[in-house]
């Protein structure tokens, strides 16, 4: 089991330090996730609010746009009393200090003005040429921010509560899939660390929520409209009321025997979200979400997860159904298909819809 000198490296207590005196002239802290932010970025920002207080004793809050919508994303903030606002562009353009977490400027996944600059960037995704930042801290190597910040956490050596232990041992696990997807030696030491104070009971309530309607009427619909080519599947969503149920489609069709490839899209308020994921180790998923948005949108991610958006403001709903055709072909373009004819439905059709009900003969 690492211990907290382990977990202390060189390189964390430099960062903590180096941001801690970039903040020392700052009157409040506006920590920014990511829009419908997910674990990993939410159990950074709680514990980087952490730290800021119990250092620095100063005002802190964690912001976002978007929406927290999946249902184990709001037992989390309930359960870990972990407080979230829910901010816009002109709220987040009144704090001086801002420090984005598990995002990056201008990346379309984020409520960040895009004149304004942050004081700080801290990911674990591949870093942009548009991040600029007087600190910045981003390991693409890392399978999850939650793991920098478990490290500046116990490079910090305040004391471990047990919800922010929980919240960071459950970013890790769901970021990682529980250390079988992306995951490093970094993530596996912080995960062992924060093994033994984790309130295993509060994470069982987080991990099984109970649910609204809407999700299965989601999971129906994807399965439905789910069409397959080879080794690769995608669905369609449509309008959704909240953009989590997409990654989430995405995870499931992975799940699918001889399916090593999968797209889920969904419209969220004026934006085409997408999610890529690949069982493929080195399948470069953010590459593929990039090209699969093309000139439309923005995108990025790592070798087995992406995601990306495309802004659909002022076009009919008849051009987002284009628009959203076009990127699901040109994945299929992407996965090798070639003829118009080669997808096949993921699901047999349903025969009671196809004839009329035939009366049994006595």
């Amino acid at each position: 089991m690492p211990d907290a000198t382990a977990l202390s490296s060189f390189l964390s207590q430099a960062k903590l330090e180096a941001l801690l005196k970039a903040l020392s002239g700052s009157r409040s802290v506006l920590i920014l996730t990511h829009d419908n932010p997910d674990p990993d970025g939410l159990s950074s920002a709680a514990c980087l609010r952490y730290i800021i207080s119990k250092r620095l004793g100063l005002k802190t809050r964690i912001g976002y746009g978007g929406l927290v919508g999946r249902a184990e994303n709001r037992s989390m903030l309930r359960h870990l009393k972990i407080h979230t606002t829910k901010l816009t562009e002109s709220t987040i353009k009144r704090h001086k200090s801002v420090i984005l977490i598990d995002t990056q400027p201008m990346t379309g996944n984020n409520s960040m003005p895009t004149a304004t600059r942050p004081l700080g960037v801290i990911d674990h995704h591949p870093q942009r040429k548009s991040t600029r930042a007087p600190f910045i801290d981003i390991r693409p190597d890392y399978g999850a921010s939650a793991t920098i910040l478990t490290e500046y956490l116990f490079a910090s050596g305040l004391d471990v509560p047990t919800n922010l232990a929980t919240a960071l041992f459950y970013g890790i696990a769901s970021e990682t899939q529980d250390l079988g997807r992306e995951a490093v030696e970094a993530d596996r030491m912080a995960y062992q660390a924060l093994f033994p104070k984790t309130n295993w009971s509060i994470l069982s309530h987080i991990r099984r929520p109970a649910r609204e309607k809407i999700h299965f009427a989601y999971l129906a619909k994807a399965f439905k409209n789910a069409v397959a080519y080879k080794n690769a599947v995608a669905s369609t969503l449509g309008r959704v009321e909240y953009s989590d149920i997409i990654p989430q489609v995405a995870e499931m069709l992975l799940d699918l025997k001889r399916i090593s490839w999968c797209l889920c899209t969904g419209r969220y308020k004026d934006q085409i979200l997408i999610s890529v994921r690949t069982s493929r180790v080195k399948g470069r998923a953010g590459k593929v979400a990039r090209r699969v948005v093309g000139s439309l949108g923005t995108a990025g991610g790592h070798d087995m997860i992406a995601g990306g958006q495309v802004d659909c403001t002022g076009k009919s709903e008849p051009e987002r159904d284009r628009m959203e055709r076009k990127i699901v072909e040109t994945f299929f373009r992407i996965m090798g298909k070639q003829e118009s004819g080669d997808l096949s439905d993921l699901l047999p059709p349903d025969e009671s819809e196809e004839k009329p009900h035939e009366e049994r003969e006595e």
